[in-house]
């Protein structure tokens, strides 16, 4: 490996994705099928994936869309979306079907396509209870929605509230505390027993909030969890490329059309798939850390989750590229993180 002009890595996936469907998800999936070997798709359609039935439709869809080229490279690992009507025979159903690798946490309100999400963690109990017994990983939203809590507190609070007295009350619980955004998170995740860890994304580790508001407010900058201060991306970077096994890639790429971020109440969302891999080699070379993307990218999210390890490789040329200012989305356009900007690494 040539850490100056070349880097080769064994395929990586990528443990927290949206797709979205029908022709949206034709126009996105390539991005993602091409650099990744498996992907944990999130749940959260309209209406939500709550049942191992919907999901094994979806997972269907999914296969579908996949341009031919790429039929037999990309495996959709699916997803429950948790409600505090989820029951525990669904959860024994989601298990047995060997397609569902997780039940996804949505606190209700706390981000797209979330009001049919959980109300009160404690109406749950039954199907996370259900959840260790069959060792199926609880994958965590992990923000209150109290509107009197300031929205850079809220991950923070929801450790103390929600995620620290899951994890005590449910000790066999494998959980992935997703996209986290501050020192907090990270210190939390980095001290807690080996059922729990990390994804982080690309945007989290690249930026902090002042992009939001460079020469005004700049919407395809805004996300759920928001994008902290500083001394947070630091962090999360110091954690991702420290060699634990608790933290692993998830990009949270997250497609919407141009209008619905460019309004007076834009969505919460960025798209990465575009360029994912590439974004994340950037952050670990800034970091001098290239010698440990393999492991975060490729290793770590896959022993957690207790798949096999990839075998196929792929490499990353030291050449620098033009990010596109848009790209097509089923006949609307999507501005993609970085747009018009330049990288460093292309994937060949």
């Amino acid at each position: 490996m040539n850490t100056l002009q070349e880097l080769t890595l064994t395929r990586p996936d990528d443990f927290h994705l949206h797709v979205r469907d029908d022709a949206q998800m034709q126009a996105v999936l390539p991005f993602s099928a091409r650099q990744f070997a498996r992907a944990i798709i999130m749940p959260n359609l309209k209406p939500p994936v709550v049942t191992t039935a919907l999901a094994a439709a979806y997972r269907d869809r999914i296969l579908s869309a996949l341009p031919d080229a790429l039929k037999h490279r990309f495996e959709p690992l699916m997803t429950l979306y948790l409600t505090d009507d989820t029951a525990p025979p669904e959860i024994l159903r989601a298990k047995n079907s060997g397609i569902v690798h997780g039940v996804k946490l949505y606190p209700a309100g706390a981000t797209t396509n979330s009001a049919a999400g959980v109300t009160d963690i404690a109406r749950c109990y039954a199907a996370l209870e259900a959840m260790e017994k069959n060792d199926m990983p609880l994958l965590v939203h992990g923000e209150v929605t109290d509107p009197s809590i300031d929205i850079f507190d809220r991950e923070k609070i929801f450790i103390d509230t929600v995620l620290t007295p899951v994890i005590r009350r449910f000790p066999g619980l494998r959980v992935v505390f997703e996209h986290i955004t501050t020192q907090e998170a990270a210190d939390f995740v980095a001290a807690a027993p080996d059922t729990l860890a990390a994804t982080i994304t690309a945007h989290h580790l690249r930026y902090n909030r002042n992009a939001i508001f460079q020469g005004g407010i700049r919407p395809h900058y805004y996300c759920l969890p928001v994008l902290k201060r500083e001394h947070h991306r630091q962090a999360l970077t110091r954690a991702a490329t420290s060699g634990s096994k608790k933290f692993f890639l998830g990009t949270d790429s997250a497609p919407h059309p141009c209008a619905l971020k460019e309004n007076d109440c834009g969505c919460a969302g960025i798209f990465t798939a575009h360029a994912a891999i590439e974004l994340y080699a950037e952050a670990f070379e800034q970091a001098g850390a290239l010698d440990r993307l393999e492991a975060f990218a490729s290793f770590n999210g896959a022993d957690f989750y207790r798949l096999p390890r990839n075998t196929a490789r792929i490499t990353l040329r030291k050449t620098p590229w033009q990010i596109p200012e848009r790209i097509d989305f089923a006949g609307d356009m999507l501005i993609p993180l970085a747009a018009g900007e330049m990288l460093g690494w292309k994937m060949l």
